[in-house]
Order: structure tokens, then C-alpha cells, then sequence
């Protein structure tokens, strides 16, 4: 036997690990490593040392990921589609260029993304213009209660009012929606994402119900619920 070294089975076990691991260090601390033979048995005993780890490894079971099983959701979202707002600006602003009341008044309606300026000469024919604004929003299935209607600003000959389409759920109204799934009790999970609200639960029947609570009250704006995941 070189260098005094002991030989071992190929039992991958914790002691053979530890034998294994002696017998290198004290090959490589001998006063005699200078030779050609425990040089060549440190080698041999520094394989039979990364085999060993590499069969412990590979005899160790792979534990398959668990999968979290996901609950059932939807989205409580607050979307408005801007085209058919431009549509009905359009048809409004064609409206006021034939009515008679309207003949010879300078007044328009002008989109910039999701606001809408009101010009006009006096601050009635604004009113009037926000009449017609309505009906086609409405025409064109907008919801109007999309609208956040500005303070008009008037001067001696002119009058302007602004209105802002909402778009998604403000932070402050998303908690107050939270806040009111929990009174309920329901046993759901509701999440601020964004801009929109995200309801989970293990029962349809308690999603269903929340949605019959958020139609129940009035947040100021109008609200879809999107995205059903069973």
C-alpha cells in the first residue's frame, strides 16, 4: 500500500466521505509528497473523492415543485374606449354646426387624449353643449359617469369648461372597494394591482356576490369586471 493509505469500498456512505477526505490531506502533508508514487495516490484519492460526492448527489431524490393551486378571480377595472369618445365629440361638433341656436356662435368641442374642451361665447350655451356631449356619449356607449366635469371659466365674450375622461381606479377609491369586500365578510381576497382591483376566492358564488355588492354602490365612475379565471 503507497504512502500508508487505507483502500475502501465503493460504499457512498458519510464515513467513507471522511476517510477519503484523511487520506488526501494526509498524502498532501507527508514528507514524503515529493514522490512520484504519493503523488500519483493524492491524485487518485482526489478522484475517488469528487466520485463519491457526485454519487451521493445523484442518489439524492429530485423532490418535483409543488403547484400552488390558484383560486378563481376576475378584475374589477375601470376602462372607457377613447376612439368611441372621439366618435361622439365628433357627431356633437356636427350637431352645433346645424342648430339654429348655435348659427353664428363660435363653439366647438375639441378632444386632447381623454379631456374635452367646451369653447363657447356664454356660459348657457356651454350648458347646452354639455346637454349634447351627454347624448352622445351615451349613443356611442360611453358611460357618463366617466365624466369629471370641470368648473366653467368665463370672460367677457368667452366661456370654456373642461370635462376629463376617468380611466382606471384611483388609490384612494380602490381602498375604500377594499375595505368594503372585507366588511362584507365574503371569504375573497381582494388586491390593489395598479390601477384596477383583483378579487380572488375558492367559491364562483362569493366572486358573484362581490360583483352584486360593487353594482350596490356608487363610487363615482363606472367599473367592468374582466378576466374570469377558474
Amino acid at each position: 500500500m503507497l504512502c500508508g493509505a487505507r483502500t475502501y469500498s465503493c460504499q457512498c456512505d458519510e464515513q467513507t466521505n471522511k476517510n477519503l477526505l484523511s487520506d488526501v490531506l494526509e498524502t498532501a502533508l507527508s514528507d514524503h509528497t515529493q514522490t512520484s508514487h504519493c503523488r500519483t495516490r493524492a491524485k487518485y484519492l482526489i478522484a475517488r473523492l469528487i466520485t463519491t460526492a457526485r454519487d451521493v448527489v445523484e442518489s439524492q431524490p429530485i423532490q418535483p415543485t409543488q403547484r400552488v393551486p390558484l383560486m378563481p378571480s376576475f378584475d374589477i377595472v375601470s376602462e372607457v374606449d377613447l376612439q368611441e369618445v372621439r366618435n361622439a365629440v365628433d357627431q356633437a361638433n356636427r350637431e352645433i354646426g346645424t342648430r339654429f341656436d348655435f348659427k353664428g356662435v363660435d363653439a366647438q368641442f375639441e378632444q386632447n387624449e381623454s379631456e374635452i374642451n367646451l369653447k363657447a361665447e356664454q356660459e348657457f350655451q356651454l350648458n347646452q353643449m354639455m346637454d349634447i356631449l351627454r347624448q352622445k356619449l351615451v349613443k356611442r356607449g360611453v358611460d357618463v359617469a366617466a365624466m369629471d366635469i370641470k368648473e366653467p371659466q368665463t370672460s367677457l365674450n368667452a366661456a370654456r369648461q373642461a370635462v376629463v375622461i376617468k380611466q382606471g381606479i384611483e388609490t384612494d377609491i380602490a381602498k375604500k372597494m377594499v375595505k368594503e369586500i372585507k366588511a362584507s365578510k365574503l371569504k375573497v381576497q381582494a388586491q390593489i394591482q395598479g390601477d384596477q382591483l383583483r378579487v380572488s376566492g375558492k367559491k364562483r358564488d362569493d366572486l358573484q356576490q362581490v360583483i352584486t355588492l360593487m353594482r350596490e354602490s356608487d363610487y363615482g365612475l363606472p367599473l367592468q369586471y374582466q378576466n374570469f379565471r377558474d
